[in-house]
């Protein structure tokens, strides 16, 4: 028998290796970061054209490299951070395992510029899938510049999974603010398309946080320190009524480098716990530093998962150390059943000395003076006291008691006390209709109505959805829709990574009914909105319309308008547990099964069920 098995050649190697590493083109930002930090650099600036697929550019100022080591660099394998297997479990930088510029040079066009400080030339090296194409010496500054150009050339079927400009540039923004949020020392900027979309000097964490999130982060946000032999922990922690239905700023840093972790996750939301709704998700900004030894971040090939020696310790701190930060600040009661509530000396007057009271005496009172009744009956109190013109005999407090006692109390008009309707969606055009019980709901739930083969239990909320969720697909799409003015301008205000995808679906908003004055940095104004929706409500629904964008993973005009559409019908629909008219219960069973597809909500759940005369009947044999 042949022999079948042979060694791959280097090239064949490399494109696998970049599989693990570069999976998209956040992967490629996040690698030369990580380069740049670990060069000792103060000043990192992040170039990205059409969402890192044509380039992708990091400038740093830091050490530089020789000529030797900028070939060298590109190996695999090679790394200047570990000698000996005993460097993997004392790592103090991000990259060690030498694969990263090897995989991005496999499937990329590579252009790096390098000198370090005691040389007067550095380095122009060219790479096309692994091959040199030409190394020269060149007059270029200090550090060294990557420039990362047709991602996934050399792989078209890599290349067509890619998403839209805009969803890997959300990509590429999230790696950008995970290295950002981790280093408020060094400076960074980030350029797409020529435009500057971050701008971040140096600074401490807190002002970091507050420059990538927005001013109002500020306010929202509460410190939380605690040092034990087993992990120093440091950063902030959101306030519970600031809590989002996604999970947008959700940050660990351990020595330094984000990590994602389930369990310490838990260990934030045991807490939370009775402080926030359990469909909401707190936010946080943690900084967690251990003993290098008592980690190994060499169990996945993005180095975002981590093993702790001791993670139920580490869960225990974590917990009891958000806790106390909640209670510390007051963010969360405190329950104390032997102190004396009343006894308490209001914070604003602490330090105020108390002042005796005044007696005030009206001399021009005179209690036998008589006055007509019409006088009396109009006089005023004022501070404690009776005015003059105001003065009036006791016995006309009494005037017209006798008479209201004695007349006879009508208890026919009296009105019983029963549920009250709190909500209607639809108005009724004709009180005749309303009367027609046709429909009846179930358990503030569900509608229940007759066929001619039985009846049909509908789900109120999700028949609304279906019906609103139609109804706003066929405004965006044929971009009519009835908009209502506000009186007073609406000012809300976003972080910028929020406003670019606002940008984003800006268009599709306005076919539906919103009216944007200004959209500036980090505020917009709204002037108007859809029909359905209440001026209260307008923060609601752009907030979650941003976590959908986020959470949704294509990027393509139908799909952004169909999350659109199903976002701003959940959140509008008819929830469980309000009480509907008849009127409105009936045109809800109207226009539902006037929709295209009345079987299923946006979200293919089940709209209505069917019960049969035979399903009864069966249940009585």
């Amino acid at each position: 028998m042949a022999d079948i098995i042979q060694l791959l050649p280097d090239h064949v190697a490399n494109q696998i290796a970049a599989g693990e590493v570069v999976q998209r083109p956040a992967s490629v930002v996040k690698e030369l970061l990580e380069n740049g930090i670990d060069a000792g650099a103060s000043s990192i600036k992040l170039i990205v054209k059409d969402g890192g697929k044509a380039l992708i550019q990091i400038v740093d100022d830091g050490i530089g490299m020789s000529t030797t080591d900028a070939r060298l660099s590109f190996e695999r394998h090679a790394t200047s951070k570990i000698q000996k297997a005993e460097d993997l479990f004392n790592l103090n930088t991000k990259g060690f395992r030498g694969e990263a510029l090897a995989s991005i040079a496999a499937i990329a066009h590579v252009d790096m510029q390098t000198k370090p400080a005691d040389t007067e030339l550095g380095t122009h090296l060219k790479i096309e899938g692994s091959k040199i194409i030409s190394q020269e010496v060149a007059a270029v500054s200090k550090g060294t510049s990557i420039a990362v150009k047709n991602l996934f050339f050399n792989i078209p079927a890599r290349r067509n999974f890619l998403k839209s400009n805009h969803v890997e540039l959300r990509h590429i923004t999230d790696e950008f603010h995970r290295v950002a949020l981790a280093h408020p020392s060094i400076a960074f900027q980030f350029y797409h398309n020529g435009s500057e979309l971050f701008n971040l000097r140096k600074a401490n964490h807190r002002q970091r946080i507050v420059h990538i999130f927005g001013t109002k982060t500020n306010q929202k946000l509460v410190p939380v320190v605690e040092d034990t032999q087993v992990v120093k922990i440091s950063g902030f922690i959101i306030k519970p009524e600031f809590a989002k239905k996604s999970r947008g700023a959700q940050f660990f840093f351990v020595n330094g480098r984000f990590i994602k972790s389930p369990y310490l996750h838990h260990a934030v939301v045991a807490a939370f716990e009775g402080l926030i709704r359990s469909d909401t998700y707190p936010g946080y900004f943690l900084y967690l530093e251990v003993d290098p030894g008592s980690i190994d971040i060499n169990i996945h090939p993005t180095k975002t998962e981590v093993k702790f020696d001791d993670e139920h310790t580490l869960y225990a701190i974590l917990r009891s150390t958000i806790k106390h930060g909640l209670g510390q600040f007051n963010v969360i009661p405190s329950l104390d059943f032997e102190q004396d509530q009343n006894l308490e000396t209001p914070y604003a007057y602490k330090n105020r000395e108390a002042s005796p009271p005044q007696v005030r005496v009206d001399a021009r009172f005179n209690p036998f003076q008589e006055v007509s009744q019409k006088k009396g009956a109009a006089h005023s109190y004022k501070g404690g006291m009776t005015s003059s013109s105001g003065a009036s005999t006791w016995d006309s407090l009494y005037v017209g008691l006798q008479s209201e006692m004695d007349s006879k109390e009508d208890y026919g008009s009296l009105k019983i006390e029963s549920d009250t309707i709190t909500g209607s969606i639809f108005e009724s055009k004709n009180e005749s209709e309303a009367n027609i019980a046709t429909t009846f709901q179930l358990r503030r739930k569900y509608i229940v109505t007759t066929i001619k083969s039985g009846m049909v239990v509908i789900d109120q909320s999700r028949a609304h959805q279906r019906v609103l969720y139609e109804k706003f697909l066929k405004n965006i799409t044929i971009k009519v829709a009835a908009s209502q003015q506000l009186l007073f301008p609406l000012q809300l205000s976003f972080s910028k990574s929020d406003m670019s995808i606002l940008n984003e679906i800006k268009d599709s908003l306005s076919t539906i009914g919103f009216v944007f004055d200004k959209m500036e940095k980090e505020q917009i104004e709204v002037t108007g909105v859809p029909l359905l929706v209440t001026e209260s409500e307008v923060g609601i629904v752009l907030d979650q319309l941003i976590s959908d964008c986020q959470m949704e993973v294509t990027g393509e005009s139908f799909s952004q308008t169909d999350i659109l559409a199903k976002t701003l019908a959940k959140t509008l629909s008819v929830k469980t547990g309000e009480v509907l008219n008849s009127a409105s219960q009936l045109a809800l069973v109207n226009d539902l099964f006037a929709c295209k597809e009345t079987r299923v909500s946006p979200f293919n759940k089940p709209v209505y069920i069917t019960i049969t005369e035979n399903d009864i009947d069966n249940k009585f044999i």
